[in-house]
């Protein structure tokens, strides 16, 4: 992991078309703003993992045979 120190205005970029600013700091709360193509999803950490859960659990074997006894 590379960590970098920023202050309250100061930016990076990431792959040449993502940029991180950091727009405020108050206590241990940072607010990030994030700029990025609209093709690159951008998730929270906690979001992400819960759709990766779900999509394995999609491809669960019991799930798609509940699937078709659903579907009949």
């Amino acid at each position: 992991m590379l960590a970098l120190t920023r202050k309250k205005g100061e930016a990076l970029v990431i792959n040449n078309n993502v940029e991180l600013t950091i727009l405020d700091i108050r206590g241990d709360q940072i607010k990030i703003g994030i700029q990025a193509p609209r093709e690159v999803p951008v998730y929270r950490k906690e979001v992400y993992l819960q759709i990766q859960k779900e999509n394995e659990e999609a491809l669960n074997f019991d799930g798609l045979a509940a699937l078709k006894d659903i579907m009949g």
